[in-house]
């Protein structure tokens, strides 16, 4: 069916939080003849994440949100049966179900329709939700048994839904894409005059690693001037308003209050135009004590580097997989703040390199991260899975 339209619904709770911009390229990038029908709970920042198709339970019938909702709350699989009324009327041949857990929700809804299933994992669900609910493995179990394919990031988390018992042929390497031509390209030179500024864009979560990210920043401050800009801030969960007032807390004691900048959350293009006036980014993520893990890579390095600015950053997940400079050992070691501070070091006693290793990465992000063709890659994953017989046929 090679050249035929496709019709697929992907399942994503809240169509579109602030800091899931790779699922607006995932679904932005698509070729024409990939018709995609957007099926959530609620939607929230459409002025930013606008896409055709987009099927809102809530819109749609708020007295059967808050029932779905209310059921939802009793531990029984949400908006379902919404999901596969829109899957039937669309005339959809794949199911595209977002997070693993939405995955397993969706399940019984791709059974009864009889379509294609395909599910993305993203990080927690591979890392933290099995770790906190062992009811999560006989589930997932049950998933990979009767879901047609399974997507992730990168090898490292591919090894990971392989342990938690999913067959090795059904898992697929995708990567996430970022706009590469709507990102100029500006190699960044730092000056030994000038202080060195370091940007933080990030939610205020264990696993992003700001804390340590500070503390090497307080320390290097000796070496070199410094300026902060952070980008970020905590949800309304109760640990991530315990990990603001950690990094609060680190920015006093450290003297780093006059230097830092803390915007909050912010828009795309605000980040974007905050980017080109810093010289380094910094990301140094880690396993969270819950067993949070980014389980890929933040895109924010995979669009950071497409800017022309360095990263420093850490052996988590599948990081590696995305910060290549051609640089052995570029890479630290979790919580490893002296490592930090090594490669601060090294960035502006090596400055004169920036021009070759920040060159490299771009291409890197052009060949493996590019969302137009991300998005032609994904469009051969579902021919693909299209022309396979079995579930879903």
């Amino acid at each position: 069916m090679k050249g035929a339209g496709i019709r697929v619904v992907h399942s994503f709770p809240v169509w579109l939080p602030q800091t899931q911009t790779w699922m607006y390229n995932q679904v932005k990038y698509l070729p024409e003849n990939v018709e995609s029908h957007i099926v959530c709970e609620r939607t929230e920042h459409l002025d930013q994440f606008h896409v055709p198709n987009i099927h809102c339970m809530y819109e749609i019938s708020r007295v059967r949100y808050f029932w779905e909702k209310g059921i939802r709350n009793l531990g029984l699989p949400q908006y379902r049966r919404f999901l596969k009324n829109i899957s039937t009327s669309v005339g959809a041949q794949i199911l595209h179900s977002h997070f693993g857990h939405i995955g397993w929700n969706d399940n019984s809804a791709a059974k009864q329709t009889g379509i294609k299933h395909v599910i993305t994992y993203y990080g927690s669900d591979v890392s933290m939700l099995p770790a906190q609910d062992k009811r999560w493995l006989s589930r997932y179990k049950e998933l990979f048994s009767e879901g047609d394919l399974f997507l992730c990031e990168g090898p490292h988390m591919a090894q990971r839904l392989i342990a938690l018992g999913c067959p090795k042929e059904k898992i697929k390497v995708h990567h996430l894409g970022v706009s590469i031509d709507s990102i100029p390209f500006r190699q960044r030179r730092w000056r030994s005059t000038e202080p060195l500024s370091v940007l933080i864009v990030a939610s205020f979560r264990e696993k992003k690693g700001i804390p340590g990210a500070l503390e090497a920043l307080a320390q290097f401050q000796q070496i070199v001037p410094i300026k902060i800009t952070i980008i970020g801030d905590a949800n309304s969960e109760a640990s991530s308003k315990k990990e603001k007032r950690r990094i609060l807390e680190i920015i006093e004691k450290a003297g780093l209050r006059p230097k830092t900048r803390l915007l909050g959350y912010q828009p795309y293009s605000v980040i974007f135009d905050e980017a080109y006036k810093h010289h380094v980014f910094i990301s140094p993520s880690l396993t969270a004590a819950d067993g949070d893990t980014e389980g890929g890579a933040p895109v924010s390095l995979i669009e950071m580097m497409a800017t022309g600015m360095p990263v420093v950053s850490t052996l988590h997940c599948d990081i590696p997989e995305v910060v290549q400079y051609g640089i052995e050992n570029w890479l630290v070691e979790e919580r490893d703040v002296a490592g930090l501070v090594d490669k601060l070091q090294w960035l502006v006693v090596h400055s004169a390199e920036w021009d070759k290793m920040l060159a490299r990465g771009r291409r890197h992000v052009e060949v493996e991260f590019n969302a137009p063709l991300q998005g032609k890659r994904l469009e051969n994953t579902y021919r693909d899975i299209l022309a396979t017989v079995g579930h879903g046929t």
